[in-house]
């Protein structure tokens, strides 16, 4: 439930905002803004909602966490009216919309908070009502900038305030500002903490659901891997039965061979490529044996990972549950995913070494199975691969960040930890190549993690001990 316009008249008359400088702006989600304000009452924090259903504007007592990534209006505010004075914070007659006049040296801007439920808004503009820019930029509207924005023209009934509204009675102490900040904490809807801890749970359960599918499939093919030893024993069969070499293990157009079975007893039939001598068929029940019992290996590994992140994701719902602030509370939901991101991005569950160099992730796959669960699970197309020409070693992974060039220390950085991790790093120099994810190749019938690059390009680099002693600094833990 919003604000309606006779609850917004007490919280500005509590706020007596006239005369407040504004210290801080943080726009903390995409529909949520922070002001952080000093005057004559000291310091106070505001909190302003535009989501549907609770658009609000009222000082807050719960802190506001802020956003991992600034948004733009809210580095556009930063930029126009931190420092600058209130002079005025006023509602437009009945229309739930609050003005705020704020100068700043010798500049003027008006700031509207639209806390309609259909149609929030805040807009930043000139004295004159053209718009600056507005949090929601709705061009049917002309709410862009450098169009108008003129409410008071607008006013319902030309400003005659409707009486069918009434003040909420809210329990707790303090003015209407701390009570109506409790109240959204625990009712308001999908900001308050009963909604976020059912999303959290939601996220949650569909994540578990998701990698237990994947565990079964994983069980179903250790299942499948566990018979190789029997693989192995149809090869010995076969070998036993050679009558003459290069003759075939079957009869002329027969697929199977019926043989005495050593090891369980009994008579036994053995699936065989007529046009294949004996040995050329037990050669390729060892090879299948071969795979699966290097495949076993893999798939066990897996599922111990895939247990590992079940559990974690019901770590994190308990630590998400736990948690009393609604609006760090949807944060935490937010950016984790109620686990699942925090999962893949954080580290927690990925393979390799990790390494920060500014705003750039550098990885590292140790061996054939962690290179192999890098490729399969946690690098995209755009993300930037080097490995060692010359010598066995590392995948090495740069993350791509949107809209940026690998700038030539990062790459370098890579290649070092590329050579550094190969069996090249006594020779201290190397030759390496490097090419996006999405020109990788997997080998067909190689050994896993085993890719063949197009569209590479060479490097040719000398270990650097002082930039490695570096990278060492800037590992990811």
């Amino acid at each position: 439930m919003s604000l309606n316009w006779k609850e917004i008249d007490l919280i500005l008359s509590e706020l007596d905002l006239a005369g407040t400088q504004i210290q801080k702006v943080n726009q903390n989600d995409f529909d949520v803004l922070s002001f952080k304000v000093y005057g004559q009452r000291g310091e106070r924090t505001l909190l302003a909602v535009i989501r549907s259903g609770v658009c609000r504007l009222h000082e807050t007592f719960i802190a506001a966490p802020k956003n991992d990534k600034p948004l733009r209006f809210g580095e556009l505010l930063k930029s126009r009216i931190v420092n600058g004075w209130i002079e005025e914070a006023v509602q437009l007659g009945s229309d739930r919309i609050v003005r705020w006049t704020i100068r700043r040296g010798e500049h003027r801007y008006l700031l509207y908070f639209r806390l309609w439920s259909n149609a929030a808004n805040v807009l930043l503009c000139e004295p004159d009502g053209r718009i600056i820019d507005a949090m929601r930029r709705l061009p049917k509207r002309s709410e862009v900038g450098g169009g108008y924005y003129r409410p008071e023209q607008e006013l319902t009934a030309g400003g005659i305030r409707q009486d069918k509204y009434g003040i909420r009675e809210l329990e707790g102490e303090g003015g209407f500002n701390k009570k109506i900040d409790a109240w959204y904490a625990e009712e308001g809807a999908s900001l308050s903490l009963d909604a976020l801890r059912d999303e959290a749970r939601r996220r949650t359960e569909g994540s578990v659901n998701r990698l237990e599918a994947a565990l079964l499939r994983l069980r179903v093919k250790e299942r499948e891997y566990s018979g190789a030893a029997r693989l192995k024993e149809y090869g010995d069969i076969i070998m036993a039965n050679i009558t003459s070499p290069g003759q075939p293990s079957a009869k002329t157009g027969d697929c199977w061979l019926e043989a005495e079975d050593f090891y369980s007893g009994g008579m036994i039939r053995i699936k065989v490529d007529p046009q294949k001598s004996a040995s050329e068929n037990a050669a390729v029940y060892y090879g299948e044996y071969r795979k699966a019992k290097n495949g076993l290996a893999g798939v066990r590994a897996e599922i111990a990972s895939e247990e590992a992140k079940i559990a974690r994701q019901k770590e994190l719902l308990a630590e998400l549950l736990k948690e009393t602030n609604p609006l760090r509370l949807q944060k935490l939901v937010k950016n984790s995913g109620a686990g699942q991101a925090a999962v893949k991005d954080g580290g927690q569950g990925r393979p390799g070494l990790a390494f920060r160099r500014g705003e750039w992730l550098l990885i590292v796959g140790r061996d054939a199975r962690e290179n192999d669960e890098l490729l399969r699970r946690h690098v995209k197309g755009n993300d930037l691969w080097l490995h060692t020409r010359d010598f066995a070693g590392s995948y090495v992974f740069i993350k791509q960040r949107a809209g940026k060039t690998v700038p030539l220390p990062v790459l370098l950085d890579a290649a070092n930890l590329a050579l550094f991790y190969s069996k090249g790093r006594n020779a201290g120099k190397g030759e390496l190549f490097y090419t996006q994810v999405k020109y990788l190749r997997r080998a067909k019938n190689g050994p896993k993690g085993l890719v063949i690059p197009t569209q590479e390009k060479n490097l040719s680099i000398i270990l650097e001990d002082a930039r490695l002693k570096e990278l060492e600094n800037c590992r990811a833990r």
